[in-house]
């Protein structure tokens, strides 16, 4: 795992300099099977297959957890985002907006699991291009 490549496409991402998708394949090159978002810590935790475990922390600002999770609008969101209408930093400000904690991205499984903090979450696998 390649430390400064996940510090850079962290740095693109947020710069809204490069898309999911390139994350995902950066993120992929580099071994990364897995990779938790957490506004809340405002800490970013890559996972490898063999075990490797990177902590990056992130400029997230977060000041108190939503109480109420809308899966409908957290879906809405990231149509948004595919379709290219909003960037990534607009993309964290809404879904954190619509009661997102945290959310967990499974390279390998192709999917995003977005939770809320009573336990309500949202499952949204990648697009079949």
């Amino acid at each position: 795992m390649n430390i400064e490549t996940i510090k850079e496409t962290v740095n693109l991402s947020l710069g809204g300099k490069i898309t999911f998708p390139q994350v995902v394949g950066m993120l992929l090159k580099e071994g990364i099977e897995s990779y938790h978002v957490d506004f809340v810590r405002a800490e970013n935790r890559y996972y490898t297959a063999s075990g490797e475990i990177y902590l990056e922390s992130v400029p997230h600002k977060f000041p108190i957890a939503a109480k109420e999770f809308s899966a409908s609008s957290v879906s809405a969101i990231i149509k948004k985002v595919q379709a290219g209408k909003i960037n990534y930093q607009e993309f964290i400000e809404e879904v954190m907006a619509a009661g997102c904690i945290y959310y967990i991205a499974y390279l390998a499984g192709k999917r995003v699991i977005y939770f809320g903090r009573e336990g309500d979450f949202h499952v949204e696998h990648f697009p079949k291009n």
